[in-house]
């Protein structure tokens, strides 16, 4: 039966697992791309296509990516379609996907916020749609109570250095949340010299750090008002995006010229992005650590591949895919290294879009632990690899090259309110995996030694870990 209440538990420890253990765990999610404004303006959504697809130009483009396959016009997937219509795309669509998440995420929301058991396809399409919008123009489908309902206890936005916050504190002050929303610092504006705002992006953080960011240590310095600004608010992460990672070290001068020089109009070479952009992470780093922060490094994406979707649509609107640089695990380790030299390397969680740089980058994290539990962490199957075999080679990556109990779990990475189903399905991957290691016999068949690993990583590692709660 699809999606029965022991879908991908293979195994009786499985099963015992996931039921008397994983099931009920609460959930952080440490890193998810939800509004602030939203989660504070706690507005009903109009329809399941609202929800699910699309609303007012953003949305969840893993399925915007599979719409587009089926051939689906834009104007039913990003654009000002018919709702209607384009939830009737989006449910065809899904009849095509068997085999790829989205296909059992569909259907796990339906079942999970909804309560509707029905197989996603044309002739259920009616139905699903009456019975779901039924449900969401109830309070329960308002965005505070869908997070509240899915078990949440605190999750992390994806936030500019320049942001005032100014929901996060709103949200602070009402008592009856019953969930964190925190803050995370995302510096790709004061990363990306070369963008072409940057100059524009420079006064802005200015402003908002009342310094003058117009050189290399005015950036610095605002860098590091916005640092103690988010700290304030309750942010103990940091998240970085680097698409490719060179380590390319400069001296104070020649930083200050390349500043000048782009803040002038130039388009800069290569190598003076990457100057920039090693000296800064490497600042960056030395006030996460200052602040016991977590430091988030996303790497090997190829991002916007498509000009002229990027053009049409702009950024984080499903035209990006797994990268390929050669060399990661080298350039990676000279970063770690120059931190550590200075006694600047803080907890760092290492993620890669592409697994085949999973094993270098986990072996790699080893050289680096120590000064506390797991300082280094092989990140989650993140985006692309957030599936059944991606999730399952993770944790076995994990497990085979450090130690699996300190892991801290799954994330949504999701800009959608429907996602957390995500940390369920993770957790039975977890429970299967760690099911047929008994039925191996390569760890004791020993409930209380187990449940409590399971349980660590489903939630009491992340708490303990980020600290949200002291």
């Amino acid at each position: 039966m699809l999606l029965n209440d022991d879908f991908l538990l293979t195994t009786d420890w499985a099963k015992k697992l996931y039921h008397d253990h994983a099931e009920h765990m609460p959930i952080i999610d440490y890193h998810c791309h939800l509004s602030p404004k939203e989660i504070w303006e706690n507005e009903r959504f109009g329809n399941l296509a609202e929800i699910w697809i699309c609303k007012d130009g953003a949305g969840d483009h893993y399925k915007w990516r599979l719409m587009r396959a089926a051939g689906v016009p834009e104007e039913l997937i990003s654009g000002d379609g018919d709702d209607y219509e384009k939830f009737l795309a989006f449910v065809k669509t899904v009849e095509q996907a068997p085999g790829n998440p989205i296909f059992e995420w569909s259907h796990l929301e339906l079942r999970r916020f909804f309560g509707i058991e029905d197989v996603i396809c044309e002739k259920n399409a009616q139905s699903i749609w009456e019975r779901a919008n039924e449900r969401i123009a109830s309070d329960d489908f308002r965005p505070r109570q869908i997070i509240k309902n899915a078990g949440v206890k605190a999750l992390c936005t994806t936030d500019d250095p320049a942001d005032d916050l100014a929901y996060h504190k709103q949200l602070a002050e009402v008592e009856d949340l019953g969930f964190k929303v925190l803050p995370t610092y995302r510096p790709d504006g004061l990363m990306g010299i070369d963008r072409p705002d940057f100059a524009a992006y420079c006064d802005r953080i200015g402003e908002a750090a009342g310094v003058d960011a117009h050189s290399f240590a005015g950036l610095v310095e605002a860098a590091a008002q916005r640092v103690d600004y988010f700290h304030s608010v309750g942010g103990r992460l940091a998240d970085h995006g680097t698409d490719v990672v060179r380590f390319v070290p400069a001296t104070p001068e020649e930083l200050e010229d390349i500043v000048a020089r782009r803040l002038a109009g130039e388009v800069l070479p290569e190598v003076d992005v990457c100057k920039y952009q090693t000296a800064l992470c490497l600042e960056l780093m030395r006030l996460y650590a200052e602040h016991n922060w977590v430091f988030q490094f996303h790497v090997n994406a190829l991002r916007n591949a498509n000009t002229r979707g990027f053009e049409a649509l702009g950024r984080d609107k499903g035209f990006d895919s797994a990268g390929d640089q050669p060399g990661l695990a080298s350039e990676m380790a000279r970063y770690l290294d120059a931190a550590e030299r200075e006694d600047a390397l803080p907890r760092t969680i290492l993620y890669s879009l592409n697994e085949n740089d999973w094993l270098g980058l986990s072996t790699l994290m080893q050289s680096f632990q120590g000064g506390c539990k797991q300082k280094l962490q092989l990140g989650c199957a993140w985006w692309v690899n957030d599936q059944f075999d991606g999730m399952k080679r993770q944790l076995t990556m994990m497990a085979e090259q450090s130690l699996i109990a300190n892991f801290t779990g799954m994330l949504t990475d999701s800009r959608s309110f429907l996602s957390y189903p995500r940390h369920e399905y993770f957790r039975r991957v977890l429970c299967h995996t760690i099911g047929e290691w008994v039925e191996q016999g390569r760890v004791p068949e020993d409930e209380a030694y187990l449940g409590k690993i399971v349980e660590d990583i489903c939630y009491n590692n992340a708490h303990d870990y980020f600290g949200f709660f002291e």
